[in-house]
């Protein structure tokens, strides 16, 4: 297929007087324009100059599978011919239902029953609803409140925005939907900060999980409805859990009667190398929250799996749970999603990622030799790089000092040296790497000399 030629100075002039970025500083349009991409394969993305771009980030932890996949978008075009679209609302269709199947043979347990929406937002907002209405229909109603953990990001929407535990992401809102409070996170990088135990990871994980029991108990189980956590959490810099911590959780939840919900909107889908990330770490929640990789970003879907337990009260009498979504479930984007994890089958993609995660990480653990590069820790094909001041003391950076690195320098600087990832600063500043899972050992390495090549840059600039 020939490449569409296109105009930079009109579709840039365009974006400047009409196109509204998502998380982004609109001025920067103004000043320096913005970077537009027009093409993806594999693993690359090319802008409309032609440039080419390592996607270190599968677009935005989506693209799993790779870009370019011929055979999704053949599917999508044949679904789209043959039923574009018909709502989920007391009617069915084919790939929906074909697609609920096949997502509760891949859940643990007796996760067996499938919820869509149209991303991981709306995912995890219908997870919130459903945790008060099952406790009202279980005759609790003061069960309403929700745990998540520091920094934890869970989505935009209002009442997912009261689990997320990033203030700066939610004080222009407030007041937000009542009831959301926090718990430490599993930075061990950090734990002597926290005053937790810093020179053993399971003793960490341990204090860590009976802080949840700790907030429980100071609001009351009477009044807790749900633990929302990410397998590895994503913002502040993909923390991995401590061996043990999950175990401990789940039998938390259990004394006291609170729901846990596995918010694995990233982690589902190869990214840990499994379908569902609970089952890297050994526990079932009661629901899981998904979207973003199901169709490796070809067309846009989300899901919340729950427990029999939790589907029981709707599955008899007249109790309807009243929320849902015009295009949840919709035709093409399950008809794509099915295609998609007949290709992470076909291609043994969560088996590549558990065997080369490893080695990954080990190339990564290269730049420790750096004076900026603190801590290198994730799972799978999701890795964080913390970044420091001063590496002895593991000095942080202030704003000022943060703003001057991650969007003076490094953010461009690393787009530049054509690699494409993330800078991010909603805790200690980060580099978070998430390719789709179709690359190697050959690629891991590439993408370690381009990222030494700008944090050699940046610690001379110290």
């Amino acid at each position: 297929m020939t490449d569409t030629v296109y105009d930079n100075d009109a579709l840039q002039q365009k974006a400047k007087d009409h196109l509204w970025m998502h998380f982004a500083r609109q001025s920067t349009m103004a000043t320096s324009g913005v970077p537009i991409i027009t093409r993806g394969q594999g693993h690359h993305v090319y802008d409309v100059e032609g440039r080419e771009y390592f996607d270190g980030l599968a677009g935005l932890f989506v693209v799993n599978a790779g870009h370019g996949r011929k055979r999704l978008a053949e599917v999508a075009a044949k679904q789209a011919e043959q039923l574009a679209f018909f709502p989920i609302w007391s009617y069915a269709h084919p790939s929906a239902i074909e697609l609920a199947d096949r997502l509760a043979g891949y859940a643990p347990g007796d996760l067996n029953r499938v919820f869509f929406s149209t991303g991981g937002g709306e995912a995890v907002e219908t997870a919130f609803k459903l945790a008060k209405y099952y406790w009202k229909l279980q005759g609790r109603p003061t069960k309403h409140k929700v745990i998540s953990r520091s920094v934890a990001y869970h989505g935009t929407p209002q009442g997912a925005l009261a689990i997320t535990g990033i203030p700066a992401m939610k004080e222009m809102f407030e007041p937000v939907t009542p009831g959301g409070f926090r718990v430490p996170n599993t930075n061990f990088y950090r734990a002597a900060e926290m005053g937790a135990p810093a020179d053993d990871v399971e003793a960490f994980g341990l204090w860590a999980a009976n802080r949840i029991e700790e907030m429980i108990l100071f609001e009351g189980p009477e009044t807790v409805a749900a633990v929302f956590l990410e397998p590895v959490q994503n913002s502040g810099g993909c923390f991995p859990p401590p061996p043990g911590y999950f175990k401990r959780v789940r039998e938390i939840c259990d004394q006291y009667d609170v729901l846990l919900v596995s918010d694995e909107v990233i982690c589902a889908f190869g990214r840990l190398g499994h379908m569902f990330a609970c089952d890297a770490y050994g526990y079932v929640p009661d629901m899981i929250t998904c979207a973003k990789a199901m169709t490796s970003g070809y067309s846009p879907i989300g899901a919340t799996i729950v427990s029999e337990k939790l589907y029981a009260p709707f599955a008899e009498g007249n109790t309807s749970f009243y929320h849902g979504y015009t295009f949840g479930g919709h035709p093409v984007s399950a008809a794509v999603a099915l295609e998609n994890l007949d290709i992470f089958e076909e291609e043994g993609l969560n088996e590549r990622v558990r065997e080369n995660s490893p080695l990954f990480r080990a190339e990564l653990e290269k730049l420790l030799d750096l004076p900026i590069v603190g801590d290198v820790r994730g799972d799978g094909y999701f890795f964080g790089i913390e970044l420091v001041k001063d590496k002895e003391s593991r000095q942080t950076f202030d704003d000022d000092e943060s703003e001057k690195l991650l969007r003076g320098f490094l953010s461009k600087a690393l787009f530049d040296a054509g690699l494409y990832c993330r800078a991010d600063d909603r805790g200690d500043p980060v580099i978070q790497l998430a390719p789709p899972l179709t690359i190697g050992p050959a690629e891991f390495a590439e993408i370690e000399q381009k990222l030494r090549g700008v944090l050699t840059e940046a610690s001379n600039r110290l």
